[in-house]
């Protein structure tokens, strides 16, 4: 615990604000949690055996290996007001956070707000009746008014003069209103918008790649069609946990992006402890999908799992080797759809997919690096990119992109076609519109007229959906 004064004269009941939930809209211990496996993934035992010296001295393990950049946090309007009301009173406020010191110190020093602050150091873990007792020890009972979030403020709230409460839990507010003279700020609800923000409900678009194997067999069966489903719903809900997970390892570098700022995690939309339960109810929710499709199915979702789970903590990191895991990644959906059905899948469809996903993968770096850019912002702390690297990124970008055209023009000359095909030789229509897709697609993101995702674009952008619905007619045609 640790008690800086930076004024002489107190008046009566000094203004005392928790920071976790309340001042801000996220939860330091988490972030630090998370920046750290981010970055180390082989620190996590580290992690786990600072964790047996105690919750303090694990807080300041997380706080000497991260850094926080205050400039940047979600904070709670509502409760700066306040802050603000009580210094126009003449009142002085301090900061009281279970949060590690130098955490507390870095955003004290940034607002420029309060007159003291109490925070956890290595051997005091300064969070709920250790908290209260210190508050007590320098305040006295009924000393102070005091702002906090969580059903452990309880213990404070007791002793304070004035109690607000911020995004409380019903059950703590039926108790807190027991007591008196009892402030309730509300707080923005987590609403279902905000929640597919979360999930990425958009991205689920890429999952439906795990109805191609079925739609290249030509197997419309209903059974099919309904192992596939179940094979779509399973990769949208572990691609979301992965999701979730992602957003808390990149929190500090969303936060200074100018478009990943507003995710609903960076932007404090979403709590963090919200996305830690939602990530084990969406894998449960996998995991029962899992049951009603072949075993094979299963090992490929884990293995969809173990490589996006890599490519978050480590795999992004390094330069070349993130956008083969993404293109592994989509190629994986081809092969959940091909596992879920029992469709033996083409060598043809591999092959095609690698090179083409590989090229996407390539021009949604090269619209990050361009954002990053424009926006004069620094190098990314979670990339192995540099802004100098973009030509090279486009060059690799239209390679890909080339050999893709050309495994899709050798697979329609090759004999296998001709057995599903009566009218091959109508499949000559396509390799001219893919080729005209992909190179659209780099100098679209050359022009900076595309988000940063080109298969999310691609779904939105009208010229790209009807060559698509051309190149879907000239299929039927062949068929």
């Amino acid at each position: 615990m640790t008690l800086t004064a930076l004024s002489g004269k107190e008046p009566s009941y000094p203004l005392v604000v928790d920071l976790d939930g309340t001042l801000i809209a996220t939860d330091l211990l988490i972030e630090s949690f998370f920046s750290y496996l981010g970055r180390s993934p082989a620190g996590l035992p580290f992690l786990a055996l600072s964790l047996f010296r105690g919750r303090a001295y694990l807080k300041d393990v997380l706080a000497s290996r991260t850094q926080v950049d205050a400039a940047t946090l979600p904070y709670h309007q509502s409760v700066l007001a306040l802050i603000d009301e009580a210094r126009a009173q003449g009142r002085p406020v301090y900061l009281a956070t279970a949060s590690n010191e130098r955490f507390a110190h870095a955003i004290s020093a940034h607002l420029g707000l309060f007159d003291g602050l109490f925070a956890s150091n290595t051997r005091h873990n300064l969070a709920a009746s250790n908290k209260a007792k210190v508050l007590l020890e320098v305040f006295g009972d009924k000393g102070f008014d005091y702002v906090g979030n969580h059903r452990d403020d309880l213990a404070i709230w007791r002793h304070a003069n004035r109690c607000h409460a911020i995004g409380l839990d019903a059950r703590s507010s039926r108790t807190l209103n027991t007591f008196s003279d009892v402030d309730i700020i509300e707080k923005p609800r987590q609403t279902i918008k905000i929640w597919r923000k979360a999930l990425r409900v958009h991205q689920y678009a890429k999952n439906v790649l795990v109805f191609m194997p079925a739609l290249a067999a030509h197997d419309f069966s209903i059974h099919t069609f309904v192992q596939t489903s179940i094979a779509f719903a399973a990769f949208c809900a572990a691609a979301s946990a992965i999701y979730l997970l992602n957003d808390l390892a990149d929190l500090g570098d969303d936060r200074q992006h100018p478009s990943k700022k507003k995710r609903p995690l960076a932007s404090g939309a979403l709590s963090v402890h919200a996305a830690l339960m939602a990530i084990p109810l969406l894998a449960l929710f996998a995991l029962i999908a899992c049951l009603f499709l072949p075993w094979m199915f299963s090992l490929t979702l884990a293995g969809y799992v173990a490589l996006t789970t890599g490519y978050s903590f480590w795999l992004k990191r390094k330069m070349l080797g993130d956008v083969v895991g993404l293109a592994l990644l989509y190629t994986a959906r081809l092969l959940g759809g091909a596992t879920a059905t029992g469709i033996v899948l083409s060598e043809w469809l591999l092959a095609f997919s690698l090179f083409v996903f590989t090229s996407l993968a390539l021009i949604k770096r090269y619209t990050e690096l361009l954002v990053r850019l424009d926006g004069n912002l620094p190098e990314s702390s979670s990339r192995a990119y540099r802004k100098d690297d973009l030509f090279i990124l486009a060059a690799v970008a239209a390679a890909c992109g080339t050999n893709a055209v050309t495994v899709f023009s050798l697979y329609i000359s090759s004999s296998a076609v001709r057995e599903i095909y009566t009218r091959p030789y109508v499949l000559w229509l396509l390799p001219p519109i893919l080729l005209f897709l992909l190179a659209r697609s780099l100098m679209v993101a050359h022009r900076r007229q595309m988000n940063d995702d080109p298969v999310i674009w691609a779904l939105r952008d009208r010229t790209s959906l009807i060559a698509v619905g051309i190149s879907a007619l000239i299929v039927l045609t062949a068929i």
